[in-house]
Order: C-alpha cells, then sequence, then structure tokens
C-alpha cells in the first residue's frame, strides 16, 4: 500500500457523486470513475466506512454496501485490519483501453500521427550511425535540435539563443521538472479552472497549494479573480494555457495577457506558458508565438512539444526560459531522467523545420473533427452548450444538467470512453461539463454524439430530482 485518502479528501474529489439510485450504487461508481481516471491510484487506502458516512452525511450501511460493490466489480479489496484498498485496473475494464476493440477513446486529446513522420523516422534511422557514437546522457539537449527551436522562437518575433532553450521527455516531463525545481511544499501556485488535469497533478505532487482562476468558453479569464488571487496568496508560480486552452479551447486577449503579466510581476510570480496547443489554429492555421512584451521578462517561462502538433508517441519537449534558471533546472534533472533519447532528439530536429508544413495538415485534420462532432451535438442534443472554438483539441461543453460524471460512467459500457468535468477542476466542480475532443476521426466523433444523446435521457432520468436541483445552484 503506497498511499491513502482521507474522507475529505475523497468528499471533495467525488464532487456530485448523488447522480443516480441507489445511493450505495452512485457512491460506487464516483469511486469507480476516479480510478478510472487516475484521480485515486493503485494501491491506495480508502477512508473506514464509519469516517466516510459521516463525511458523506450517509450511513454506514450505504457506504458499506458501496464498498461491497466495489469489491465485487473488482475495483477495491479489502483486508482485515488494513482497511479497503484499491486495485489496478484490469484489461478488460473500461478505464483500460487496452484491449477494448471498438471502443471510442476520447480520453486522450491527441490527434493521429502526421502522416509524414514515419518517412522523417526513416531518414532519422539511415543516419543512426552518427548519433551513436556519442554517450547518449545529454542534460541540456542535441545543439542542432536547439538552435533549431531558438530560430523558430526568433522567427515568430521572440529573439532566442540556443542557450535558452532546455530539452525534455516531453511537456509533462517539463511540467514536473519545474514543479519540482521551483515549489517547495506549501507553496501556492496559480492555475486556470478548468486545467490541464496532468499539471496540477505534478504541482500537487511538489507539495503546492492550488488556487483557482475561472475561465470559461464564454468570457474567458476571470481578471478580478486573478488579480485578487496574485494579490492576496503571492503565488511562486502561475500555470497558464493562453492559447487554445485546453479543455475550453479557449484563447487569451492582449488585454487578458497584459494583467497576468502585470499581476505577475507585482506578486514576484513566474509565468509557466504552455503552448503545447498553441500552434493548433484551425481558421488560421499559425505557428507565431504571441509574446506577453517584445521580449519575454525573466520570469515568463515557456514550455512547448511535438506531441499535440506531431504525434504523441514522439516524448520530445522543451524549455524557453533565462539561462540562470535553465542551469537550475539542469542540475536538478538527474533525480528523474538522464536526458532525452538521442534519435528522438534527432527526429524532432528535422520536424521542427517542417512544422509550418506540419500546423497546416493539422489545421485541416482538427477542423474536420471539430466541425463534424459540434453539427452532431448541435443537432442531437439542442440542450446542450457547445461552443466555437477557432483551435485546440477540445470543445468544453456545457450539459443542462449536473451529471457529467454519471454520465461518463454510463457510455463506458457503451464502449465510448471520456473524462467527466470534475477531472479538469482543481477545486471540485465542474459536473456540469464534459471535455470532448475533436481529435479522432469525423465518424468515429458522429458515432460518440449518437451514444451520448441515446443515453443522456436515460441518465437523467435515474438522477434524484433532488440531487440535479440542488447542484444546479452551484457556479
Amino acid at each position: 500500500m503506497d498511499a491513502k485518502i482521507s474522507a475529505r479528501s475523497l468528499s471533495s474529489a467525488l464532487g456530485g457523486w448523488r447522480s443516480r439510485e441507489p445511493a450505495y450504487e452512485a457512491l460506487a461508481d464516483g469511486v469507480r470513475l476516479l480510478c478510472m481516471d487516475n484521480r485515486i491510484a493503485p494501491r491506495t487506502a480508502l477512508p473506514a466506512e464509519r469516517e466516510l458516512a459521516h463525511a458523506l452525511g450517509l450511513s454506514r450501511s450505504t457506504v458499506a454496501a458501496a464498498y461491497r460493490s466495489l469489491r465485487e466489480s473488482g475495483h477495491i479489496t479489502s483486508v482485515r485490519g488494513s482497511g479497503s484498498i484499491t486495485l489496478p485496473l484490469r484489461r478488460h475494464d473500461p478505464g483500460h483501453t487496452r484491449g477494448d476493440e471498438g471502443a471510442i477513446d476520447l480520453q486522450q486529446a491527441s490527434p493521429p500521427a502526421w502522416p509524414g513522420l514515419s518517412g522523417v523516422i526513416a531518414e532519422a534511422a539511415a543516419d543512426a550511425a552518427s548519433l551513436v557514437g556519442r554517450s547518449g546522457y545529454d542534460m541540456v539537449g542535441d545543439e542542432r535540435l536547439r538552435a533549431g527551436i531558438a530560430a523558430r522562437y526568433s522567427e515568430r518575433g521572440l529573439p532566442t539563443d540556443p542557450e535558452q532553450v532546455l530539452i525534455t521527455n516531453g511537456a509533462q516531463s517539463a511540467i514536473h521538472l519545474l514543479a519540482r525545481t521551483l515549489v517547495t511544499r506549501g507553496d501556492r501556485v496559480l492555475l486556470e479552472t478548468p486545467t490541464y488535469p496532468h499539471a496540477a497533478d505534478a504541482f500537487r505532487r511538489a507539495g503546492a497549494r492550488l488556487v483557482g482562476v475561472p475561465v470559461t468558453t464564454s468570457d474567458g479569464w476571470d481578471l478580478d479573480r486573478a488579480t485578487q488571487a496574485f494579490g492576496r496568496t503571492l503565488p511562486m508560480l502561475a500555470y497558464l494555457m493562453p492559447d487554445f486552452q485546453n479543455p475550453t479551447g479557449r484563447s487569451m486577449s492582449d488585454e487578458e495577457r497584459a494583467v497576468f503579466l502585470r499581476e505577475a510581476e507585482r506578486a514576484g510570480t513566474t509565468l509557466i506558458v504552455d503552448e503545447t496547443t498553441a500552434d493548433l489554429g484551425i481558421e488560421e492555421p499559425r505557428s507565431g508565438v504571441r509574446s506577453f512584451r517584445a521580449a519575454d521578462p525573466a520570469h515568463v517561462v515557456r514550455i512547448g512539444s511535438v506531441g499535440k502538433t506531431v504525434w504523441g508517441g514522439l516524448r520530445v519537449g522543451w524549455i524557453r526560459g533565462e539561462v540562470g534558471l535553465l542551469r537550475r533546472l539542469v542540475a536538478a534533472r538527474p533525480e528523474g531522467d538522464l536526458g532525452t533519447p538521442e534519435l528522438e532528439q534527432d527526429i524532432a530536429r528535422r520536424l521542427v523545420a517542417r512544422l509550418d508544413e506540419i500546423v497546416t495538415q493539422r489545421a485541416h485534420v482538427l477542423g474536420e473533427g471539430r466541425d463534424a462532432v459540434t453539427a452532431a451535438l448541435r443537432e442531437r442534443l439542442p440542450e446542450w452548450a457547445v461552443p466555437e472554438v477557432r483551435g485546440g483539441v477540445s470543445l468544453w461543453v456545457g450539459l443542462d444538467a449536473p451529471l457529467s460524471s454519471a454520465l461518463v460512467m454510463d457510455v463506458r459500457s457503451r464502449g465510448l470512453l471520456l473524462s467527466a468535468g470534475p477531472r479538469f477542476s482543481i477545486e471540485g466542480g465542474h459536473d456540469r461539463h464534459l471535455r470532448v475532443p475533436f481529435t479522432s476521426a469525423p465518424d468515429a466523433l458522429v458515432r460518440a454524439a449518437d451514444i451520448l444523446a441515446e443515453r443522456w435521457p436515460q441518465v437523467r432520468r435515474l438522477a434524484p430530482d433532488a440531487g440535479v436541483d440542488a447542484l444546479a445552484t452551484v457556479v
């Protein structure tokens, strides 16, 4: 057993779990969803029945029945004297996507590989003899790749030297490295809510106390809340996705960028700008950075990768920042890894030179998916709020009842795998929203809309009326 979750933490993570009757099965489904989303890791001890019953305002018998249902479905095991412990997902579990033949997996908002990638890999492999003579352990990254990334920034209006670029094992590795280097336990970190959940997880693991600033598809970033949060909490870091934010698809205006920069400067906050989706414009394919100023201030750090633009299986990312910061990161890096693989870097070097071509192709593919699923959802579920987005990877769809978690659990048994709104929250809530990626083929996305439309009336019918009415008042 590696971890334990308290009754209070589990209650918060469950959010609006009371989405069906009987109550014990709704509670069991809520815990199953947390396990499937990896919000509760395998081998985690659950709270004692009495403690969870008190936290949720339930009878102990209801919690006991929920735990019994979880044991029967193979999600937990109970050992006398040790309590109940979550188990790894089984291969046939709907949350375990491998082996789910015919499933529509919309949990990962990642496009298929760029069609020209295999040819670039073959070119790099043909030159492998020039790579294997190196040690293979390089904490900074291939000089030619760093030069290509720096040149790209410079061409787009942000003068950059190769010494300001550090190559990482993808953007997630960059986020983890920044978190464990710059955050000490108890530091506050400001994030958008909803946000990219793996970033929030990384900062939590580093011991940060998360502070949320709302962002919506209709109104963008809440600047009043942002100003108050910076001034009140003086966060050590702020993590933002200003272009085609995941999951909302919203992009910051110049005013919003100016406010975040100003308030971060006043608070002494380092701004981490995640640009992994910044190249994914659809109406106007572009690959230009939008600086917070003509030249980034020292406290602005950028993260990029080839994961969303080229292929998620190519784990190459980078950090652009001041040389002094990069030296700190390099010194801290061996704790997590010993460098980015040489072959992958050589492949990425060749791809960076072709990113304009790749971005144009991506715009066409993503546009087809977006248009197909937007039209299908609006036709089949007119009561839902389907936003207009100009790029990115997903729709942040507003439901007409706070039953996102219940819907996600229901459609899993129909072969549709999605992530519920609360997965993207840092403070609880968002059960009135559902992230629908448009990175899959249009026909698969239309089938997904069909399944959602078929099952939504049943999910609403099974929801306790009082629970839905009460949750509907929560903003």
